[in-house]
């Protein structure tokens, strides 16, 4: 793993988007990233309902997701609002 890139240990989520947000930091830069309820599912093979289970399924794939999260950060992959869109490479 990349240490210049930095994961706390924290995430929220968005009923409006119906996705998880969370940090990434990267040479003192602060990312925005974000898993949506659908990408959540394809990853976990889980139907998902709510921010509830969301977040538990999130906790259980974390390392996986802040791999993809790094992956996505090293290439400059960031959206029209300057954030990473998690999506299974």
């Amino acid at each position: 793993m990349n240490q210049s890139i930095l994961f706390p240990d924290t995430q929220d989520w968005d009923e409006e988007s119906q996705s998880i947000v969370f940090p990434a930091q990267q040479s003192g830069a602060l990312i925005e990233c974000v898993v949506s309820i659908e990408e959540l599912s394809r990853l976990s093979c889980k139907d998902i309902e709510g921010g509830e289970q969301a977040l538990a399924v999130f906790s259980e794939l974390r390392f996986d997701i802040e791999e993809l999260a790094e992956e996505l950060i090293e290439e400059e992959e960031y959206d029209s609002s300057n954030r990473i869109q998690i999506k299974a490479l």
